[in-house]
């Protein structure tokens, strides 16, 4: 089997394919990526010498680039994308770019030689529930740049699986966390700051509440979805694990025997949502997945992966987007 790995060089991009690497050996992995804000070599530095792994510096943008690679695949999993929301207030154009653009080039090389796509969304697309949990068939209320732009490309998606029946899954997972974690979400940043003995942000109330999943549990979930899941169809991914900021941020500072006198509460983020749910029963039901770790059990591991590579952030760690950029409008 060969797999295609867009942005493999990201966070979660590079979990999966260590995930793959680990799991299904003969597999042969070319990861292309174009090292834009969340990539990291030393995400994959133990596979350099790996005979099944192959690595590309590229854009998915990139047409032909993207044609010669999916025309030697059998399936592409396309995790690239920018995901931050804080970056697609001040720069909404890289998110367009990318994630509406850079899908559309991918879908058209899937149409061409007639591969499998495997597309990885995000809860975000449902927009802010005050109550409930949002199954595959809820309306998308998007609020960001970010959020907008991974809406836009499942609609363009569906339309490819409509139109030309082209052999596609979509998973949309609720927030990760874990190693290799780009410094500027929560949790990593969280985990930094109080290493250093420095103020912690957090927008608002910090009341926002979000559904946390182990991201190894995730790539577990698309290798699922991958192997059982019907083309045309997307699934929810979940941890169930509903936490407010304030909640995450206490539990880090606990685990790390760090006072709470390190919180700074900070203007709000514009139009933050307050709630991400999903229900995943589809998944559950249908192709047998469920999550295999507790939280604490993968917020510690997560933890110590951070304490015992510190050569992995501390270049990252000193940038402004790690601890917090200030805005005269939104701060307090």
């Amino acid at each position: 089997m060969k797999i295609l790995v867009t942005g493999g060089l990201g966070f979660i991009g590079s979990n999966f394919i260590l995930y793959v690497s680990k799991h299904f050996p003969d597999f042969k992995i070319t990861n292309v990526d174009a090292e834009f804000v969340g990539s990291n070599r030393l995400n994959l530095y133990e596979l350099k010498n790996k005979k099944n792994y192959e690595y590309i510096k590229g854009n998915i943008c990139n047409r032909d680039l993207m044609d010669r690679l999916v025309e030697k695949s059998d399936v592409v999993f396309n995790f690239a994308a920018e995901s931050h929301v804080d970056r697609s207030i001040t720069d909404p154009e890289a998110f367009v770019n990318s994630n509406i653009f850079g899908t559309y080039s991918i879908l058209e090389s899937v149409r061409k030689h007639k591969r499998k796509l495997i597309h990885i969304s995000t809860d975000e697309v449902f927009g802010s529930l005050k109550s409930g949990s949002a199954d595959e068939q809820l309306r998308f209320n998007p609020s960001s740049p970010y959020s907008s732009t991974k809406a836009s490309a499942e609609l363009l998606v569906n339309s490819y699986c409509t139109t030309f029946d082209a052999d596609i899954i979509i998973t949309r997972c609720t927030n990760n966390f874990g190693p290799r974690q780009f410094p500027e979400k929560l949790i990593p940043k969280t985990i930094i700051l109080a290493i250093k003995n420095k103020k912690i942000p957090i927008f608002g109330t910090g009341r926002n509440v979000r559904d946390w999943i182990f991201v190894v549990d995730h790539c577990e979930a698309i290798m699922t979805a991958f192997k059982k899941g019907k083309p045309g169809q997307s699934y929810n991914i979940s941890g169930y694990n509903e936490l407010s900021n304030n909640q995450i941020v206490r539990k880090i500072l606990r685990m790390l025997g760090k006072p709470t006198s390190l919180i700074k509460y900070v203007g709000d983020r514009p139009g933050h949502d307050f709630r991400y749910s999903l229900d995943s029963t589809k998944i559950k039901k249908e192709l047998g997945w469920k999550p295999k770790y507790g939280f604490e059990e993968a917020l510690d591991i997560t933890i110590r992966w951070y304490l015992e590579n510190k050569k992995w952030w501390k270049g990252l760690s000193e940038k402004q987007m790690l601890v917090g950029k200030k805005n005269s409008k939104y701060d307090k």
